[in-house]
């Protein structure tokens, strides 16, 4: 037993040398590359930075700064304080009130850092970005990524006319429940959600004007989605009900929401490239397409109604890289035409809280 204490002495002392010597032991990992996007006179780049702190006690996140890779002297975007304390989320779904508490990164743990970067669109974006994260007095430098990832498709419209809120759509809030809808599926983080809006008609800025349990209240309920491309229809599931609408502890679901319930009356698009638009929450029986049928753009594929987990009628869309719901990362494209704050804009998406008027479908 006394041979024993020493051994047991001397590695904690180098242990303790270990971590004075060596760089900051954090794991810097971009699970999904983004790609940018034009939004009015910006571009601008969305995704997730994963930080897993290997030391054995807390480090406190006080600063990241994003860098060019082939340039790197200056940074191209910088998060401090507040600003980035309201970008961080750590795993497990703790609730953190405390701004502080927030940037603090316990032994063993993950944060995940929700970024997003824009550019003047006169401005070039890089090809490849680096992270510097600073804590405490120390800084390491990794996570290199490219900036321009995968395709952007140009599409159509989904919906036509005026009025169209993109609500929860493509941004950083800490409240947008689309840019926080990490979840894992088959072992691994994936974010379908991304990019994803759901689509409420808005008059005279109310989504209803009467009974706000009655579905058919709804401006939008009953509107006809469309094809944003010519293309095979690869999934189109219908038979279930729409939910009495309601929010928080007042929204009782038809059925149950599982993962094959989730999405309610969906389809799923082939846009070609290993990308599919989803239009999810459809209503019961509107479907006008069928899985392996071929349409074309701005055929009427369904209409809005309020089944699966939709606390009220709304068409849900996004462009993701798998046929399966949630399974594939979200990805951005372009509207090739549409109006918002009575501007005119060509091939860009439309940000979070957009209200959007698209071309009436007998005009294209």
């Amino acid at each position: 037993m006394t041979s024993v204490r020493p051994i047991i002495l001397l590695a904690a002392v180098c242990l303790s040398d270990f971590a004075q010597s060596f760089p900051l032991q954090l794991e810097m990992r971009v699970p999904f590359e983004p790609t940018a996007f034009p939004s009015g006179g910006q571009s601008y780049l969305l995704y997730e930075l994963h930080l897993t702190n290997f030391q054995t006690t807390p480090l406190t996140v006080s600063r990241i700064d994003v860098l060019d890779a082939d340039a790197p002297s200056h940074p191209v975007a910088t998060f401090e304080s507040d600003r980035l304390a309201a970008m961080l989320q750590p795993l497990g779904g703790k609730k953190i009130s405390d701004p502080k508490e927030k940037l603090t990164i316990g032994d063993g743990q993950t944060t995940i850092v929700y970024l997003s970067v824009s550019f003047d669109r006169d401005v070039r974006v890089p090809e490849r970005l680096i992270h510097r994260v600073t804590a405490g007095e120390a800084s390491l430098e990794g996570a290199i990524i490219r900036a321009h990832h995968t395709a952007l498709h140009v599409l159509g419209p989904p919906l036509e006319g005026a009025g169209w809120l993109a609500s929860d759509g493509p941004g950083n809030d800490p409240d947008n429940h689309h840019r926080r809808g990490v979840v894992i599926l088959d072992g691994r983080a994936v974010d379908s959600r991304r990019y994803a809006i759901d689509w409420k008609l808005l008059r005279n800025g109310e989504a209803y004007p009467g009974d706000a349990k009655n579905v058919h209240s709804y401006f939008c309920y009953g509107r006809r989605v469309l094809a944003v491309a010519g293309g095979v229809v690869v999934v189109a599931r219908d038979g279930l009900p729409d939910n009495i609408p309601g929010h928080g502890d007042a929204f009782h679901p038809a059925v149950p929401i599982t993962l094959e319930t989730i999405a309610g009356n969906y389809i799923v698009l082939d846009l070609g490239g290993g990308q599919y638009a989803y239009y999810l929450h459809l209503q019961l029986g509107s479907l006008h397409v069928n899985a392996g049928d071929r349409v074309r753009r701005g055929q009427v594929l369904a209409v809005i109604g309020a089944s699966g987990d939709a606390h009220e009628p709304h068409l849900h869309f996004e462009v993701t890289t798998s046929a399966k719901p949630l399974a594939g990362e979200g990805v951005p494209y372009v509207i090739d035409r549409y109006r918002s704050n009575s501007e005119d804009r060509t091939r860009e998406l439309p940000l979070d809280k957009s209200v959007v008027e698209f071309a009436d479908k007998r005009e294209r």
